[in-house]
């Protein structure tokens, strides 16, 4: 019997770092996912293989059934790292796995692993509903995060997201902005280890209180901005209040102070992703500046 998953990326457009305390967050969804194939054979094994977004196999690995000891990988630190996430699956589901007499699973990215649209919260969303187990916890338990990448892996459209005291809320909101052709995703070529990010904003001292109240209060007029005006005002406010905290300058004083449009981080501050705000001319200074992964709004969000 084969069975398949699917999970959407994602993109934060509000609420990097503050969200983790609990400030709210825009999020979306993106048309580029991962899939997950599960079908059953009678090796004893459990085999792995994961290809990417040109069908090219990147990792593969061999696990023992009951103890998922890895037996044979091209990368036994990814291994490993997927043997905690199964063992976890296994450890909130015992029924998971139980009655296999053999396995392939082959995991199928639809956009490359360094854009860091959610290559691990794609991978664990597949895993819990294959495993039937609470996604936001496996995340939890395996690696820690807001969680708002599962909530994109599972709605297929913006997002508000916010958790407090490990309570998660989600509403879906209607941010189809008027002006969405002035908005542009530009790759900067510097994968960010979120991890690394987390562990750096963990060790800052601020009032924490005063960061969530002021990202909630952006993020929430960023989600109903009437005009393309109001909605880089917001964005401006949003860069200044993280940059005070993380001691970071905002990436548009960094690396485009010339642009004449608005320039926001998304997600870990200084690589993926970046979003611009800008008219037809847009592409053509970033193409300048040497980067040349960029798309539409319409091109990227589901």
């Amino acid at each position: 019997m084969e069975k398949e998953f699917y999970s959407n990326g994602k993109l934060l457009l509000s609420g990097e770092y503050a969200i983790l305390d609990g400030a709210l967050g825009l999020a979306v969804p993106t048309k580029f996912g991962q899939s997950l194939q599960v079908e059953d054979t009678d090796t004893g094994l459990l085999e792995w293989e994961s290809k990417d977004e040109n069908h090219q196999l990147w990792f593969q690995a061999s696990f023992d059934l009951n103890d998922l000891t890895p037996i044979a990988s091209s990368d036994m630190g990814t291994a490993h790292i997927l043997k905690e996430l199964l063992s976890e699956a296994k450890k909130q589901n015992p029924a998971f796995l139980a009655s296999a007499n053999g396995l392939k699973v082959t995991t199928s990215l639809g956009f490359p692993r360094e854009w860091g649209l959610g290559t691990s919260s794609t991978l664990i969303n597949n895993i819990a509903q294959w495993a039937e187990v609470d996604a936001y916890q496996l995340l939890w338990n395996a690696f820690g995060g807001s969680g708002y990448d599962i909530a994109c892996a599972q709605h297929n459209g913006p997002i508000l997201y916010q958790v407090k005291n490990g309570k998660v809320t989600v509403e879906e909101v209607g941010f189809h902005p008027s002006f969405k052709d002035d908005l542009l995703f530009v790759y900067l070529k510097q994968k960010q280890s979120s991890k690394e990010a987390i562990a750096a904003y963990r060790g800052k001292m601020f009032d924490k209180e005063a960061l969530i109240s002021n990202i909630t209060r952006i993020t929430g007029s960023m989600a109903t901005a009437q005009n393309l005006s109001e909605f880089e005002a917001l964005v401006g406010k949003h860069e200044i209040v993280l940059s005070k905290i993380l001691g970071i300058p905002p990436i548009k004083s960094k690396l485009f102070p010339d642009y004449p449009g608005s320039i926001k981080s998304l997600g870990a501050w200084g690589g993926d992703f970046v979003l611009a705000t800008g008219g037809a001319g847009a592409k053509d200074y970033f193409r300048f500046k040497g980067y040349s992964t960029l798309l539409s709004y319409k091109d990227m969000v589901l």
